[in-house]
């Protein structure tokens, strides 16, 4: 029995979830940092938070997906839990290195405005 179907379900469920809430609670606490960057200008830091927070989903949402070309044929239940956990963490890997790298770049630029 090919198991994908319902692996690809399950996978694209977990992540989105994963992505959106992750994005809210960016999207929440990141218009402080952009306020930062540019002060005084309240409006245009929504904005590009806004910019961010859908820039953030099209590339999360968009790795998700391209991701299912690459699955192999899920034949057993212990197979698909393994590929779905692996794609998950994989996930979970690239929004967390993605945030830590957005946080460095921020902080040295900020660091560099106070000089």
């Amino acid at each position: 029995m090919n198991l994908n179907i319902i692996g690809y379900f399950i996978y694209l469920s977990i992540t989105a979830f994963i992505i959106l809430k992750v994005g809210e609670i960016c999207y929440k606490n990141g218009n402080v940092y952009v306020a930062e960057l540019i002060p005084n200008h309240s409006d245009l830091c929504q904005k590009i938070n806004q910019i961010l927070l859908l820039a953030y989903y099209l590339l999360n949402i968009g790795y998700c997906a391209m991701t299912l070309i690459s699955w192999e044929k899920i034949l057993s239940t212990n197979q698909l839990i393994e590929i779905i956990a692996i794609k998950t963490a994989a996930i979970v890997f690239i929004i967390s290195a993605l945030h830590y790298t957005n946080i460095i770049i921020i902080t040295k630029y900020i660091h560099k405005l106070i000089k």
